[in-house]
């Protein structure tokens, strides 16, 4: 009951946010909902089954580009975009998982090959004219002024309530996953691999379902991106940089936990736009300052809060 109670006092709270605050701190909140969500998607893969991915941005590059080509180059409406990046994402998880698995790659060798596909598909993209290429995919940003949900051209306080619809579509999915059957699998495979596949359980093929979900959710977050920043660049978009941006959330919140990547999501956000917004109080400028905070968190949770800030935070609200 108290975690109930908790969780809609939450949710009342971040419904009535763009209300209350100002546009700037909706604009942060926005990013902080966005680095939840593929948080969370990631965290299915990692933290419930245990398949360290450290080429994420992948999934996102993937989302994006189709969905915004889609409509730039043939008019094509970004929701029925977004079934076709879905399509595309899973279809590259899919082979990857299947390479990775069925020749027995696993921990630091998976992640290593998921980095690859990551290089790979960005030097591609950076050749492909019909995306733009390493100059660019910009979308028209006309209608933006506007309210169009069906055209995702709007407002930031729509872009910040599909976010959130997103980030709790997310939180609800894998809490129905985690404590469905293959929620189990997927745990008992991350615990010991051996063990899962003496008891019966199909190794290959729930390690395959964790990527290819995960993959999926990842190239929702892509296509908001795209039509909430407007301008793709495969450089940026499928860099290592982003990829480990992903998964920061998930490791300094809580991994393997259904709220540890929300939580870990907003902590490093929120302190790390203070902290950018302290020092150009100051006059200050210094560049690569956000990387080296996010170091420094990285660093003080793996030295005292291994499992992460979420699980002591929740057994002393005793949730």
């Amino acid at each position: 009951m108290r975690a109930r109670v908790l969780l809609s006092l939450l949710a009342v709270a971040l419904v009535a946010a763009p209300f209350v605050v100002s546009g700037y701190l909706v604009s942060v909140l926005i990013v902080a909902l966005y680095f939840a969500y593929v948080g969370q998607a990631w965290n299915i893969m990692m933290g419930f089954a245990g398949q360290l991915s450290l080429g994420h941005a992948l999934y996102v590059g993937l989302g994006a580009y189709t969905a915004a080509a889609l409509f730039v180059q043939s008019g094509v409406p970004p929701w029925l975009g977004l079934i076709a990046a879905i399509i595309v994402a899973m279809a590259f998880a899919a082979a990857i998982g299947f390479l990775a698995f069925r020749f027995g790659i696993s921990g630091v060798y998976f992640a290593l090959l998921t980095i690859a596909f990551a290089e790979f598909t960005r030097i591609g993209f950076d050749h492909f004219g019909w995306v733009g290429a390493s100059a660019g995919l910009f979308l028209p940003v006309s209608q933006r002024s506007g309210s169009d949900l069906l055209a995702l051209r709007g407002t930031p306080t729509m872009f910040y309530y599909v976010i959130l619809a997103l980030a709790a579509g997310a939180f609800a999915l894998s809490r129905w996953l985690l404590t469905s059957r293959i929620g189990f699998y997927w745990m008992a495979i991350r615990e010991d691999q051996d063990a899962a596949q003496a008891l019966g359980i199909d190794t290959f093929r729930y390690k395959l379902a964790a990527v290819v979900v995960s993959a999926a959710m990842t190239s929702i977050a892509g296509v908001f991106f795209a039509f909430y920043y407007n301008n793709l660049f495969p450089e940026q978009i499928f860099s290592i940089g982003r990829s480990i941006e992903i998964i920061l959330g998930p490791i300094i919140g809580g991994l393997g936990t259904l709220f540890g990547p929300v939580l870990g999501a907003f902590v490093l956000q929120l302190l790390a736009e203070a902290l950018r917004e302290g020092v150009s109080a100051l006059g200050l400028e210094i560049p690569g300052l956000t990387q080296v905070f996010y170091g420094v968190c990285l660093l003080v949770v793996v030295m005292f809060l291994p499992n992460g800030v979420w699980p002591p935070i929740a057994r002393r609200l005793r949730l």
